[in-house]
């Protein structure tokens, strides 16, 4: 959830699009919870077994091999008192209960989360260890762990749905990403935010006391966003959260809070105004003497005033001002009540935002391990029923992705999996309008590092080719983050398989093999042009006098005569009545319009 009041939808116009490439090499914390709730969505589809899995899996596989960054995968720790409480008064609000029945959690007591769900982030916690991602646990939240992380530069950007990551002092937060999306991705800077909003992170929690988070579901009734932004702008960085706290307290009156002069309004003195013209001064005066605003010399009358004509003298604009000063007055002063009424615990919400989760002089350790490709097979097994070459299958694309960095830093690598080696490069693809090389890998009989894993149950290349395109296919048809399965096929006795990589590690990989692909094509392209430049000139051949002449209608459009006008024309006897009446109609046709004559020359 996050900050309440549609919170994201205020910070919509500052998010920054990025291109797809812009997570590459770089590290991101995801937040786990927010994976894990997305897989109630799948649930409709009751054939699919674990959903939260299979969502895991795949989402991992993309965000490490297409976009190629380095994911940390943050699990929820104990969640706070406040925050347990917010979450029975979700429950009882969904569920249709009296708030009012609401039972009070004891004093520093945290209500443990639902069974289930620790029970699917064990499980996938368990998933993304066997896949060699790095996972932490937090304190309390994922979010705050995430964006403490992102905060001291341990990480470059944060993966989550929370808007209050920003209250935990995230500097980059990305929402969604879709791999199979042309749309560019949504990042948002915290230094944007304070930009466009003219808000630091400690405005920003004050914005969340009052119109409700995680840990406050209501906030303040009665206060919108709109309402919190006016209101919390007034004030400072450094006062802004103790000064909500003493309104809240009722330590001080609102009214002290200064916004304006009001001494300077009671100093004010009437001035009279002309009715006619609207200049100071009485109509009466004016009418003995010229008005000086209207400067007219020649009239004894001041002109009338135009309509919503506004006085611009000083006491029209200390009574203006005045005005403004009284209509802010009574509003900060009716919002000032409802904070007042409402009780809620501000100071210790706003700790648990500017608490560090991460203890001082602590660094955890981020590696990222090689996959453990059989014990994954296993608990794909056991887990979602899935037949192991369907597991080294979907896998593939990671293994080759670490492959191709492996290789950038150490020429002598040479197999993939201890059994595949890069064969060449197919061709250049766009997909989902961003490019890849189709890479083609061809399975080596040496070099299997003593144990081959086979990617057919019955050991065979070309049955599992066979077999990819038939298992789980419709499954598979729901889950629009399932990566593209690589293709499998065999030629002249040999076994190959084809992924998308991406031209940066190909490039950094082999770029022997980049560049000789690159002229291969240039050299296919410009022979292509050649070819086609041929048939043109063969089919049209044009002289240089007659390429920019424009040719005529009866050359365009040939007519063709018929067998018998042919015989005719050869045989002047027979013929002679028609071409008597041809020429007749030839000599009359002269007198026609040019259209009927037209079509006269086609019949």
């Amino acid at each position: 959830m996050g900050i309440g009041g549609n919170f994201w939808d205020f910070l919509k116009p500052y998010a920054k699009n990025e291109g797809f490439d812009y997570l590459r090499n770089k590290k991101v914390a995801v937040d786990l919870s927010y994976w894990i709730v997305q897989h109630e969505t799948a649930l409709q589809f009751s054939h699919v077994r674990n959903p939260h899995l299979r969502l895991t899996f795949f989402r991992t596989i993309n965000l490490f091999s297409k976009f190629g960054a380095f994911p940390v995968f943050i699990a929820d720790g104990k969640p706070s008192p406040l925050k347990s409480q917010a979450r029975i008064s979700r429950y009882f609000r969904s569920s249709g209960i009296d708030v009012n029945d609401l039972p009070v959690a004891e004093e520093g007591v945290s209500a443990d989360r639902n069974k289930f769900f620790v029970k699917c982030v064990e499980e996938c916690v368990e998933l993304l260890k066997l896949l060699g991602m790095p996972v932490l646990t937090a304190v309390g939240e994922a979010e705050a762990l995430c964006a403490q992380l992102n905060s001291e530069g341990l990480v470059d950007a944060c993966i989550t749905a929370d808007s209050d990551a920003f209250l935990y002092g995230a500097k980059c937060v990305i929402k969604h990403l879709d791999p199979k999306s042309k749309e560019p991705i949504e990042c948002y800077q915290i230094e944007d935010i304070e930009c466009g909003l003219g808000l630091k992170r400690k405005h920003l929690i004050a914005v969340a006391l009052l119109v409700g988070s995680d840990h406050n579901l209501s906030g303040v009734p009665g206060i919108g966003m709109e309402t919190a932004l006016r209101l919390v702008k007034t004030f400072s960085e450094d006062e802004v959260l103790q000064r909500l706290h003493e309104i809240g307290s009722g330590a001080i009156l609102p009214l002290d809070v200064d916004v304006g002069s009001p001494g300077k309004f009671a100093q004010r003195l009437k001035t009279p105004h002309c009715s006619l013209c609207g200049h100071p001064g009485s109509k009466t005066a004016h009418n003995k003497v010229p008005c000086e605003y209207c400067h007219r010399s020649t009239s004894m009358n001041c002109s009338k005033k135009s309509p919503g004509y506004k006085c611009e003298c000083s006491a029209c604009d200390l009574k203006r001002e005045e005005k403004e000063y009284k209509k802010t007055e009574n509003w900060r002063l009716r919002v000032c009540k409802k904070i007042e009424e409402c009780s809620f615990s501000s100071n210790e919400i706003a700790e648990l935002y500017l608490r560090n989760e991460v203890i001082d002089g602590f660094m955890p350790c981020l590696s990222w391990n090689r996959p453990s490709l059989e014990m994954l097979v296993d608990f794909s097994v056991y887990y979602l029923h899935w037949e192991p070459f369907y597991v080294r299958q979907r896998l593939f694309p990671m293994l080759s992705t670490i492959f191709l960095r492996e290789k950038a830093l150490n020429s002598d690598v040479t197999l993939l999996d201890g059994q595949y080696e890069f064969d060449s490069i197919q061709r250049l693809k766009v997909r989902c309008g961003h490019q890849f090389y189709e890479v083609k890998w061809r399975k080596s009989t040496s070099g299997m590092c003593g144990v081959e894993h086979s990617i057919s149950p019955a050991g065979s290349s070309v049955g599992s080719a066979l077999q990819f395109e038939e298992i789980d296919t419709e499954e598979s048809l729901h889950f629009s983050d399932e990566l593209d399965v690589p293709q499998l096929h065999s030629d002249g006795g040999c076994h190959f398989i084809s992924t998308d990589e991406n031209l940066e590690l190909v490039q950094n990989a082999f770029p022997a093999d980049v560049d000789s692909f690159l002229q291969q094509k240039e050299v296919k392209e410009s022979k292509r042009k050649k070819s086609r430049y041929s048939e043109v000139t063969c089919e049209t051949p044009q002289t240089p006098k007659s390429r920019g002449a424009q040719m005529e209608i009866t050359n365009y459009f040939r007519s063709s005569k018929t067998l018998d006008e042919v015989k005719n024309s050869q045989n002047p006897v027979i013929g002679s009545e028609t071409n008597r009446s041809q020429g007749k109609r030839k000599v009359s046709s002269e007198t026609l319009p040019k259209s009927v004559r037209r079509r006269l020359l086609f019949d």
